[in-house]
């Protein structure tokens, strides 16, 4: 569990740390040489209870802020720091601000310094930090004296955060470890080392992870957790990793450490957002703001869903456009700031990592994230897919687990999952393609399967699926590699006889029959006719321009068997003479046969298969 800072420049923050662990957070060099938090500062102690903590420290200095930021991430305590002797300054706000919108609701503030003042100020000065705790995340947080260089208070404040820490839970473990980066470094003989709070999972030596938004694969060679080698690390900890596959010039802050495939990088987020009463002005459509999120800084563009601007005060629904990819999940908090004048602005919650561009001022967008927001992620997510998603893609979309997908509203084909309403729409819209397609085509069985895959949609291999399940529901009918309507039925020219006359010039000379053009011509036919009577089986088409009748065939194919049971093949001038036939309609015969896999052909003769 993490102890996080905040707080005014010059008030004691560092100096506190020091005092309560024995480590000085501060670092550099510069840090060392001017008295003041630069960068981000890192500690541990031990409570009472015997439970371990991590310490981050962070600067108190406006010109830091960005700093400041990616220490607030993943911290489960705040210590407000307040100088007794100064009080309540514009970093201390600033600071509280940002503490409200990140939503870290376990807290409490230290008046440090008391021994510069006497109780009379002190008073005064707690009643001032009460007031401005009003309506915040810590409203009604101890407030405690402390003194670091007498050591007054040292003791009542180590036993209220040994309180504090012992009211939390333990990090949910969601079992997808990330671990956002908030330092790069190169260690003597061991390589690249990187440190940041382990969060929604663990991770142990040995394992292989990734490196985003660049994809770098890394190996993990070994773990410390409060400078001590560990196997493994639990989240919600400090976690120093020493990687393999990877330079320290090619990591920098805010990348994110996490298992392959888990995690995705994005330009673009969907996000509620809350714009502080004490903001300068209101968030405005298209204006430029940078995002702080984990420990990553980017420029982004704010794209109001609904309105022209959110005034301070307000929440509303935001896109944001980002300049460069940044990996984020589903529920991470995050700040806005303006960059000049440099202000934060607003903060809020991430609620899809991964949306389309939506139109503004659309309710049905706008009715979509509130189910979101309300917990309906995997439902939502699924949405986007109306021609439906792998179960595995949906997941690592949003985070859920396996026993979530039972719960959706939607029909699950293997792997594959729909959405209840995109599944009716996929069997809506067949019934439409198969009613359009028979009515153009009155006398074919059915569709093409993969003509009618095309207008639903859907990928090849999931087509498969789709059509048996919708067989199954009588939405449609598989006929022999097309697709029909389960009412649709083939009348083959019942009502003015070209059919029958096709079908009586072809049997005249049944082995001998006109060509297939000339007879259709020839009975007032269409093309249509002929493959309606192919289909029902009335006709068999030998070639493009060979058709026999279905008796004719039938008695070809006997006279074939027999002449090779009696001579053990069948050359074309034998079945032409025992025919009467000529050669062309043989010819095609024959050849018919070896693509059914009737007989086959050695040299210039046929034997049975």
């Amino acid at each position: 569990m993490i102890l996080g800072t905040a707080g005014h420049i010059d008030h004691g923050k560092s100096t506190l740390v020091t005092a309560l662990t024995g480590i000085d957070p501060d670092r550099l060099a510069e840090e060392k040489r001017r008295g003041m938090t630069i960068d981000l500062g890192f500690a541990h102690m031990r409570l009472p209870s015997g439970r371990q903590i991590g310490v981050v420290d962070v600067p108190g200095h406006a010109r830091f802020i960005r700093n400041m930021l990616a220490g607030a991430h993943g911290i489960d305590v705040a210590l407000l720091v307040i100088a007794a002797d100064e009080g309540v300054m514009p970093q201390t706000r600033e600071h509280l601000e940002i503490i409200d919108l990140l939503e870290v609701r376990h807290g409490l503030v230290v008046l440090t310094k008391v021994d510069l003042v006497d109780d009379v100020w002190l008073e005064l000065v707690e009643g001032e930090v009460r007031e401005a705790l009003e309506a915040t995340v810590l409203e009604g947080a101890p407030v405690l004296g402390v003194s670091a260089v007498t050591g007054k208070g040292l003791g009542e404040l180590t036993a209220a955060l040994d309180e504090l820490f012992g009211g939390l839970g333990a990090r949910q473990d969601r079992g997808r470890p990330r671990l956002p980066i908030d330092r790069v470094f190169t260690m003597s003989g061991f390589g690249t080392v990187v440190t940041g709070t382990l969060i929604d999972g663990s991770i142990a030596v040995g394992d292989e992870l990734q490196i985003l938004p660049s994809g770098a694969a890394v190996r993990v060679r070994g773990l410390q957790q409060h400078n001590q080698k560990v196997d493994a690390a639990a989240p919600g900890n400090r976690v120093a990793a020493n990687l393999i596959g990877v330079e320290k010039d090619v990591l920098q802050r805010g990348d994110v450490l996490a298992r392959p495939g888990e995690l995705q990088a994005t330009r673009r987020i969907d996000a509620r957002v809350r714009v502080l009463s004490s903001a300068p002005r209101g968030l405005r459509h298209g204006a430029e703001l940078l995002l702080h999120t984990g420990t990553v800084e980017v420029g982004s563009r704010a794209i109001l869903l609904e309105g022209d601007t959110i005034e301070p005060g307000v929440q509303g629904w935001i896109q944001l456009y980002l300049e460069r990819p940044i990996a984020v999940a589903n529920d991470d908090r995050f700040i806005l700031r303006i960059p000049s004048p440099s202000a934060t602005i607003a903060g809020g919650q991430i609620k899809d990592v991964a949306p389309r561009k939506h139109p503004r001022h659309d309710a049905a967008v706008r009715e979509s994230l509130e189910r979101r927001a309300a917990g309906d992620v995997l439902q939502e997510e699924l949405r986007k897919y109306p021609r439906g998603v792998a179960i595995n893609a949906l997941l690592k979309a949003t985070m859920a687990s396996d026993a979530d997908v039972t719960k959706l509203r939607a029909r699950r084909l293997g792997d594959w999952v729909f959405d209840d309403e995109a599944w009716s729409a996929i069997g809506d819209r067949a019934a439409r393609e198969l009613a359009a397609y028979h009515g153009a085509h009155p006398l074919r069985k059915g569709m093409p399967r993969e003509e009618l895959r095309n207008k639903l949609g859907i990928q090849p291999v999931l087509f498969p699926s789709v059509l048996k399940a919708l067989a199954d529901e009588r939405r449609v009918e598989d006929r022999n590699g097309e697709v029909a309507a389960p009412a649709h039925t083939v009348a083959v020219e019942a009502g003015d006889g070209r059919a029958a006359r096709l079908l009586e010039l072809l049997g005249a000379q049944p082995f001998a029959p006109p060509s297939l053009a000339e007879a259709t011509r020839a009975a007032g036919a269409t093309s249509e006719v002929v493959r309606a009577l192919a289909q029902k089986g009335d006709l068999v088409r030998l070639s493009d321009d060979v058709a026999f009748t279905r008796d004719a065939y039938e008695q070809a194919v006997n006279a074939v068997r027999e002449l090779i049971a009696g001579s053990g093949s069948v050359s074309v001038a034998q079945l032409r003479d025992r025919l009467g036939a000529s050669r062309r309609p043989v010819l095609a015969l024959l050849e018919y046969l070896d693509s059914a896999k009737v007989t086959r052909r050695v040299g210039d003769v046929r034997h049975l298969r």
